[in-house]
């Protein structure tokens, strides 16, 4: 992806140097003035949105046919503003956002949970459709152990009914037991049926393993550490026994999951988005200089290992605090991240819109990104100079979509003007597909019909157009003079603007990302046309 030279880098270093209430605004004003352009050209980055659904209203109001409308401007708004890739939580609490003869349909879809959509809709199903029709990246996020997601909510999951000791109560809730070999082989079967039946891009889990800490409560699972860890050569007596065993527990499940993705569909990505802190430095040598909850730790998620293992194809830390956070400093945590997260793992950097702004969010007036926005571009310049770092993602994906703060309109105008790929999937496969063959142009009162044959692809494949006026350099190296990208082997351009001489560039991409060198023809359109 595109890197800033190195003296920005320097600049950037000395500039958080600096005191920590005024380092990102100091470094800002250095870079650049706010009436300079500051999109960039990068050809991949990842440029994403969350879009949860657990204790969401706005679906459960909505028939069918609203909902169908809702997605459908939702998607075409997140495509206008830049991005390329959606997380969408069809899996909040062991229920579906996606017809399953496994799970029951979720409550937030339809108001009660087992309860079926009108018209039998299906949400998962639409929104993959409707995400590919405009080239965005469909991420399924599910929640593999939370199965009661409300404190004091009983729970009558059909699972819960004939296996209750796969669950444990904690702090109100409830969840599958991840002590429970069961409990890992049934979540293994969710995504197995996910996978197999949907053509999303990728599985994605955030931050919820075991259970957050609360009011001291201990979490029960002495039974299957008495049980399994003796059988996993965990010593029971070693001071971290028990913490290790939960580690193993999770270890397990993740890495049993990325070889079930693979057996069926290479292709699909397997992405974990967890807690912003892997440890802490008072804890750990190698953690990072924060002080605050331990996805090791507390959580029990070694995502450091699954990474380095080739466990998961990226992963996507929570860095939601501000540059100078006390406790937990974004830039320490960017480049903590940078620094341990192997080139085989993909590294994107998980942001908070309403704790990037220059002020405080509930402040009169309220804060607006196109008049003020040092605090938000100087977190994703850091990103940009982070060599390992290919991209973002947007908490929470909704206020894109209200425009709160103006974050839509900023982005689109100033951040994203060029349109980007996702990264590239080239740990399991980085084999250039064929070029297109026989690749013809047809002028007509209509306009210039490009056609092509294509080669046999070993897996899916779209296609890229790109469109050169005469005069004009003739590179591929970003997506500034990309005409369109598509599915089908033919295309028509009637905007020929002041014009007559024209170079196009068609090259194929597979589902891994991976480009194949461009099939070139020139056209001249006579006058009149």
């Amino acid at each position: 992806m595109f890197r800033y030279p190195k003296l920005l880098t320097a600049l950037l270093l000395l500039a958080l140097s600096v005191t920590e209430a005024n380092a990102w605004t100091w470094w800002w004003n250095r870079r650049k003035s706010d009436n300079e352009a500051t999109h960039i050209t990068a050809k991949r980055e990842f440029r994403g949105v969350w879009l949860q659904t657990v204790f969401q209203e706005r679906y459960m109001k909505r028939n069918t046919a609203q909902n169908q409308e809702y997605l459908t401007r939702l998607i075409e708004q997140l495509k206008a503003d830049g991005f390329n890739a959606v997380i969408f939580q069809v899996r909040p609490e062991g229920d579906a956002f996606y017809r399953s003869e496994i799970e029951p349909w979720s409550r937030f879809l339809t108001g009660m949970q087992g309860k079926v959509p009108a018209d039998a809709w299906d949400p998962m199903a639409f929104l993959i459709d409707l995400c590919h029709q405009h080239h965005i990246e469909f991420h399924a996020w599910i929640n593999p152990y939370r199965m009661g997601a409300s404190k004091g909510r009983g729970i009558a999951h059909p699972l819960y009914k004939a296996h209750p000791d796969w669950f444990v109560q904690y702090a109100g809730k409830w969840y599958l037991n991840p002590g429970k070999p069961e409990s890992r082989a049934y979540i293994r079967t969710i995504v197995r049926d996910i996978v197999s039946r949907y053509d999303i891009d990728a599985i994605h889990m955030d931050d919820y393993f075991y259970p957050y800490p609360e009011g001291g409560e201990k979490f029960n699972d002495n039974t299957e550490f008495r049980t399994y860890a003796p059988q996993m050569n965990i010593d029971i007596g070693d001071k971290d026994a028990l913490g290790n065993f939960r580690r193993r527990n999770v270890d397990i499940l993740i890495k049993y999951i990325h070889q079930d993705i693979q057996k069926l569909k290479p292709w699909v990505r397997f992405g974990i988005s967890p807690f912003g802190i892997y440890r802490n430095k008072a804890t750990w040598a190698g953690g990072s200089a924060t002080n605050g909850l331990q996805c090791y730790d507390d959580l029990y998620a070694d995502v450091l290992r699954w990474a380095q293992s080739g466990w998961i194809d990226y992963i996507l830390p929570q860095l939601y605090w501000e540059i100078g956070h006390k406790q937990a400093d974004y830039t320490t945590l960017v480049k903590w991240w940078n620094d341990n997260i192997p080139a085989s793992c993909c590294l994107y950097v998980g942001i908070s819109i309403e704790r990037s702004l220059d002020g405080a969010k509930n402040a009169n007036p309220v804060p607006d990104l196109r008049a003020s926005h040092t605090h938000f571009m100087a977190k994703m310049q850091l990103c940009r100079e982070s060599d390992q770092v290919d991209g973002e993602c947007f908490w929470y994906g909704y206020q894109i979509e209200d425009n709160v703060f103006h974050v839509a309109d900023f982005l689109r105008e100033n951040v994203y003007q060029i349109p980007a790929l996702t990264p590239s999937f080239t740990t399991v496969s980085d084999e250039q597909p064929d070029k297109v063959e026989d690749l013809e142009a047809e002028v007509s009162d209509r306009g210039i019909r490009l056609s092509w044959e294509a080669a046999d692809h070993k897996y899916p494949v779209t296609y890229l157009v790109y469109k050169f006026p005469k005069g004009t350099s003739v590179k591929t190296d970003n997506l500034s003079h990309l005409f369109c990208q598509t599915a089908e082997t033919s295309v028509t351009d009637s905007d020929f603007g002041d014009s007559r001489k024209f170079t196009y560039v068609v090259s194929v991409l597979d589902r891994f990302g991976n480009e194949s060198k461009g099939k070139k023809i020139k056209v001249k359109v006579k006058s009149g046309k």
